[in-house]
């Protein structure tokens, strides 16, 4: 029984967690909470890109 979580979900379960994250979070929290993951992924990548331009500019990380 070793399935992927990920792998199995149907639309059905989709609205499920949709409908438990609104009454959870409330429908005016919601677009806060997109807002702030929107800027956690830009940080993200910001900080891969500019490790990435780092390493490529000949600098030795020793």
């Amino acid at each position: 029984m070793n399935t992927v979580f990920l792998g199995i979900m149907g639309p059905n379960q989709m609205i499920l967690i949709l409908v438990v994250v609104l009454l959870l979070f409330g429908g005016r929290k919601i677009p806060e909470l997109m807002r702030g993951l929107g800027r956690g992924v830009k940080e993200f990548k910001d900080g891969v890109a500019d490790e990435d331009s780092e390493d490529t500019s000949g600098k030795s990380k020793e």
